[in-house]
């Protein structure tokens, strides 16, 4: 396995894992115990003077038990050649850090079938009003391209916005907006986004190079975020809007759980394959009490630009019967078009550089139509059913 990529400048001074977990024995969790005895620490990296692990918990305990990841982050950072910490609360069960496991069964891990609805709990971020996830049920539906559109589409509203791409194995946004450097730490040791067509942005992408094959597991994935979120100054924003990770594994259940998400938007391409996955996308959200605000369909349409002959290459209307399904708003859809693929390529998205034509003017009308469910509270609310696994 290669050496995990830094996401600050590099670092010469060694701390071990033991400095490591003699700086947690001062840390201790609501019922008295120390950190270190209770199990609940994942691997601890400790590369020079950087220093990466997680907590695992219940989702039900991220308000009780974030003041102790704080307190862990705090002593830590206090080690004499300590740079940078990165601590994270997880869903993930430990996979030993060299503390001893606690006596007693081990308790059961929160797993994809029963996650816990913890979002409304989630602690909320100053400055930002309202956060929404966009995301998919696979892949390869142009997801980032329609968060990006969407991002600028509502920053032509007149809304305060930024977008965190938390596609860490697969960033596109520092490529859909047509940046490039890394952020500038501040005073207080916060990372400053770096800021395109009047949206502020945050990606791994910033952070690493454009080669680096990120070979991490899912703790160091989670406190990667976790600092992308909470540590970066975003100042005052109406909305934040997150570039999910394609499916609905742990890390985008782990995302759903401990972010405030006031929403998730879903983008499916119009074929059956597609919609399936979209399905289980908004079953995901469901789950963790996050209202979703409705889905997208991307590449509805290719219209020739020879010929103008409109084709359905992918079918077409499929992402609104489903939506109608479900029981979810259809947010609208986006053609399948060369110019939006070409500005995408160049860092110039449509909705920035065209946002008379056609295409942005459809961007836009999805935008201010996730606005307004925003703000009046309009949101589809699946009723409660039961299940039979």
């Amino acid at each position: 396995m290669q050496p995990e990529a830094s996401l600050t400048p590099e670092f010469h001074v060694s701390v071990s894992r033991d400095d490591v977990l003699r700086a947690l024995e001062a840390v201790k969790l609501p019922d008295g115990g120390s950190l270190p005895a209770s199990g609940r620490l994942t691997e601890i990296v400790a590369d020079g003077g950087k220093v990466i692990f997680a907590i695992s918990i219940d989702p039900s305990e991220v308000n009780a038990l974030e003041s102790v990841r704080a307190a862990a982050e705090a002593a830590v950072k206090r080690l004499a050649g300590v740079t940078q910490a990165l601590v994270g609360l997880t869903g993930e069960r430990p996979q030993g850090s060299g503390a001893p496991a606690p006596a007693g069964p081990t308790p059961l891990r929160s797993g994809p079938k029963n996650p816990a609805p913890a979002t409304a709990k989630a602690t909320g971020i100053p400055g930002i009003k309202h956060i929404i996830a966009v995301a998919s049920g696979k892949g390869g539906v142009g997801k980032s391209t329609t968060s990006c559109n969407l991002a600028l589409g509502l920053a032509a509203l007149g809304l305060k916005v930024g977008m965190l791409d938390a596609d860490i194995y697969g960033p596109s946004q520092p490529k859909l907006f047509g940046l490039s450097g890394k952020p500038r730490v501040s005073a207080d040791r916060k990372m400053e986004p770096l800021e395109r067509y009047g949206v502020k942005v945050m990606s791994i992408g910033f952070l690493v190079d454009e080669e680096t094959a990120m070979i991490w597991r899912g703790p160091m994935v989670m406190s990667a975020l976790t600092q992308m979120l909470r540590e970066v100054a975003w100042g005052d924003l109406d909305v934040l809007v997150i570039d999910m990770p394609p499916g609905t594994g742990d890390a985008q259940l782990t995302i759903a759980q401990q972010t405030p998400l006031a929403g998730a938007v879903i983008v499916s391409t119009p074929q059956d394959l597609a919609l399936l996955d979209a399905r289980r996308g908004v079953a995901m959200f469901r789950k963790v009490s996050v209202p979703v605000l409705g889905i997208i369909e991307n590449m509805a349409n290719f219209c020739c630009p020879n010929c103008g002959h409109v084709s359905p290459i992918f079918g077409h209307g499929g992402a609104k019967a489903e939506a109608e399904k479900t029981g979810v708003p259809f947010l609208g859809e986006i053609p399948l078009h060369m110019d939006i693929r070409a500005t995408s390529d160049e860092g110039r998205p449509v909705m920035a550089t065209a946002p008379d034509g056609p295409h942005a003017q459809a961007y836009l009308a999805i935008a201010r139509r996730v606005w307004d469910s925003l703000e009046t509270g309009a949101v589809a609310r699946a009723a409660p059913r039961i299940v039979i696994e």
